[in-house]
């Protein structure tokens, strides 16, 4: 006696005789429909974001493009011709800080060579790296669109509760109009929170009375002198800029930034 052996029969079978699968559940759907509108609005924004300034760019605003794009996912394609980086950005920091009863002016730290050691040798390189970087390359293009007597309204001391507005009544007292100060006193702002945090993280929130910044550029060896063994880099330019009284955003943490930038700094002076 033989026994016959059936396979088991699908469940469901669909019009051409295929077993029919399942469904994906609706939280599957709506995650892959969630996934697929941000791939398109990431693609959409890099675009945007490299292409050159166009109408398109004003459909989402330049401030909502800003604000995703940056500072995580902003590019630079100024590596490639025809205007590649030629040159170097340093942004330095000193303070004025209280010791024994007495105010101390301390000496200069290069914020860049501390962050650079950060990303020296490192297969992950954090961003931490290049802020000063960006920070000084914003703040020398800003200046160096100002007029020689705004220039000279930067290089004053700032060091007295709202300075920063004391600084745009300066430049409005100034004959003529530069729409420029504007573009300039963001970058002021923001590098002088910058350097307040370097400085807290070095000498210590609680010593630190004033601060100042220098940000400094250095152009590489000019093309044509390349091939030339004794050639020497161009002296650096700088852009000249006073004491100010330290300055914080809301919801800055002081202890985060310490934590990163000082043992940083403390490796680079071993």
């Amino acid at each position: 006696m033989t026994t016959t052996q059936t396979s088991p029969e699908p469940d469901t079978v669909d019009e051409r005789g295929d077993a029919a699968r399942p469904r994906p559940a609706w939280w599957v759907k709506l995650i892959a429909f969630a996934a697929c509108l941000l791939t398109l609005w990431h693609v959409g924004a890099s675009f945007l974001w490299i292409a050159p300034y166009s109408a398109l760019r004003e459909i989402p605003t330049q401030e909502v493009l800003s604000g995703y794009m940056l500072p995580m996912f902003g590019q630079s394609w100024s590596v490639f011709a025809p205007e590649p980086i030629n040159g170097d950005y340093h942004f330095n920091v000193r303070a004025v800080i209280e010791k024994d009863g007495e105010q101390i002016e301390t000496g200069w730290v290069s914020a860049t060579d501390v962050e650079l050691s950060m990303i020296r040798y490192n297969l992950f390189p954090p961003r931490a790296g290049i802020q000063s970087s960006e920070v000084a390359s914003g703040q020398m293009n800003a200046y160096n669109k100002l007029s020689d007597e705004q220039q000279a309204v930067v290089a004053l001391d700032y060091t007295e509760e709202g300075w920063e507005e004391w600084m745009v009544r300066s430049f409005d007292e100034l004959e003529g109009d530069n729409p420029q100060t504007e573009a300039y006193m963001s970058e002021e702002h923001l590098s002088t929170a910058y350097a307040t945090q370097v400085a807290y993280a070095i000498w210590g929130a609680d010593a630190v009375v004033e601060v100042q910044y220098r940000v400094s550029r250095q152009n590489v060896v000019p093309y044509a002198e390349r091939n030339d063994p004794g050639a020497q880099r161009p002296d650096p330019t700088f852009s000249t800029t006073g004491w100010r009284l330290p300055l914080e955003e809301e919801g800055q943490s002081r202890e985060n930034f310490a934590n990163t930038f000082r043992s940083q700094f403390e490796r680079t002076q071993q």
